[in-house]
């Protein structure tokens, strides 16, 4: 019979013993903390991802397209930095941050719970989850996605950590590739918090990887430029493309709170349930009015990061930047909140996208319009 944890145990070894050692050994950081296994699960997963990404997202974009773009010129940045990202940057921060954290924090001990040692790990009151695997790892993904949901309202509603945030929203061509577009401060403490809640739950650091693995696949799908739905009912569970455009949408001045909405990862539920789904509106143009946050579309890879970087220090460090609200940029990068700013005038920086109305709507339930 095949044993799937054994096969990618082994898989993860081989990769492990024949690449990851080799090349640590030639950079001189096989002495730190970190257990090479991770590395090489964490490429795995990439290539899992990648594969998924270029075979079965990307095409979906030529056939149900939500908006026809005249060239992809703005989605190469996004490619070249999930390649980045995946392939290179997040396997060194598990190695060299993320599972050495979790150690430290009990992550592998066998103090209270074979898992991760907490004393509020769910196993620990509930036994019963130690012999039903796939029962507890739902349980771990609600929890996850939960604390994901409110992680990300305050980020839209905090100026210091939106000056970060908005490269993500910076973009005029949300694609498949857009998921991995952000800045790696803001990176770094969604990492951290959602590690933490993982493991004061119970979550083993392995558990952890592919908890992030199904997050990010379905995150990929949603920022997938397609005008694709999950129908009537599973729209209103699960986060579909069509969701998550509306919260990528440009601002409309006459609804100016129009886009604060579909926050979710992967559940839309808690949209549902706190107030802020949005639903019945056709496809629109994505990305931002802020001409500070729109200028992200002229940079590359470490422009795109500069200039987070100095929204964020400039909002930091002032009173403005950590109250409550949402706030454009002025020139010198001073968070002003948008009640005191023409929205019409804004809007008409932000070059807009026409969504294709010739695109099919019907003939599937998975295109079918929700409505509010």
């Amino acid at each position: 019979m095949f044993d799937l944890p054994s096969w990618w145990a082994h898989l993860v070894s081989w990769l492990s013993g024949h690449a990851v050692v080799p090349l640590l050994d030639a950079l001189h950081l096989d002495g730190l903390s970190g257990n090479p296994d991770d590395i090489a699960a964490s490429l795995l997963i990439a290539a899992l991802q990648l594969g998924i990404i270029g075979f079965i997202f990307r095409p979906l974009e030529t056939w149900f397209p939500a908006e026809r773009w005249s060239d992809r010129r703005l989605t190469r940045v996004d490619r070249n930095y999930t390649l980045l990202m995946l392939l290179g940057i997040f396997p060194l921060f598990t190695y060299l941050v993320l599972m050495p954290f979790s150690h430290l924090l009990g992550g592998g001990g066998e103090a209270v719970d074979p898992g991760t040692g907490s004393a509020l790990a769910l196993t620990h009151w509930m036994p019963w989850f130690n012999r039903h695997p796939y029962m507890l790892f739902a349980v771990y993904y609600v929890i996850y996605d939960f604390t994901y949901y409110w992680m990300h309202r305050t980020q839209h509603a905090i100026p210091w950590w939106w000056a970060l945030h908005s490269m993500h929203h910076s973009t005029r061509q949300m694609s498949c590739w857009t998921n991995d577009r952000g800045s790696l401060v803001d990176g770094f403490i969604q990492s951290m918090i959602l590690a933490t809640v993982g493991l004061v739950i119970g979550v083993d650091p392995d558990e952890f990887a592919w908890l992030m693995l199904l997050g990010e696949l379905v995150q990929n799908f949603s920022h997938t430029n397609v005008r694709l739905g999950f129908g009537r009912v599973f729209d209103r569970v699960f986060v579909a493309p069509k969701f998550h455009r509306l919260h990528h949408m440009l601002v409309d001045p006459e609804r100016p709170t129009l886009h604060n909405c579909n926050y979710g990862q992967v559940l839309s539920v808690w949209d549902v349930l706190f107030g802020t789904a949005l639903y019945g509106e056709p496809p629109r143009p994505t990305g931002v009015g802020d001409p500070i946050v729109d200028a992200d579309n002229d940079y590359g890879l470490v422009g795109l990061h500069w200039a987070a970087l100095k929204r964020f220090w400039v909002a930091v460090r002032q009173p403005a930047g950590w109250r409550p609200g949402e706030v454009a940029f002025g020139a010198d990068y001073t968070p002003i909140p948008v009640d005191q700013l023409d929205l019409h005038a804004l809007a008409r920086h932000a070059p807009a996208v026409i969504a294709d109305e010739d695109v099919p709507t019907s003939g599937s339930a998975a295109v079918e319009s929700v409505p509010g």
